[in-house]
């Protein structure tokens, strides 16, 4: 198997000279990575070349790196019913530099690149209507970046007197604490009000 998608990988690559940086096959699944400029031009052949026949789009996604130059790594999985295979494809992308919408190709892509937009901030060209799904409108940041904090900006509340949801900033009531919430039975390393008796 993994020999099979390591030739495929090296066919892909070189029907598309330039475009494929590096061919992985790791865990059974064959990643491409590829050159931003030419995303959408891989996608497409991965759809309509009869050797890869990868025609039903399953996600995109980003991760975050925040020590890289392009932060981003965007990823997309797709399948082959046809050849019964799996694909996945990425490309690094930073806050400034959009990647092509795959919406043209995979009509499905579309709520996919919402998601990974409002949640990393990632730009997709090309997009129909690229804005916020899963927070609000008036959201501040991107929660999945590395670099949003724990307790977020705001909280939200229900006022009673304003009869309206409010936005407040974030107000910790009291300092951190360390909790250490281990029982007798998994041995804590310190002595527990009581054991003085035992060593009686």
């Amino acid at each position: 198997m993994s020999a099979e998608l390591e030739a495929l990988g090296a066919k892909i690559s070189g029907a598309l000279l330039g475009a494929v940086t590096e061919v992985k096959v790791a865990y059974g699944e064959l990643t491409l990575t590829v050159v931003r400029e030419r995303w959408l031009e891989v996608a497409a052949h991965l759809r309509d070349n009869p050797d890869c026949l990868f025609s039903c789009f399953i996600d995109v996604t980003a991760a975050d790196y925040p020590q890289r130059a392009e932060r981003f790594e965007v990823v997309a999985h797709f399948l082959s019913p046809k050849h019964n295979r799996r694909i996945r494809i990425k490309t690094p992308a930073s806050e400034e530099t959009p990647v092509a919408s795959l919406v043209t190709l995979y009509p499905g892509a579309d709520w996919f690149e919402r998601e990974t937009y409002d949640l990393f901030g990632v730009i997709f060209s090309g997009h129909p209507d690229l804005r916020r799904i899963m927070t609000d409108y008036g959201f501040d940041g991107h929660p999945l970046r590395k670099d949003f904090p724990m307790t977020g900006f705001v909280e939200v509340r229900y006022d009673d007197e304003q009869k309206r949801v409010v936005y407040e900033p974030v107000r910790l009531s009291q300092e951190y604490r360390n909790f250490d919430f281990l029982s007798p039975w998994e041995g804590v390393h310190y002595d527990l009000p009581g054991d003085e008796k035992a060593s009686k």
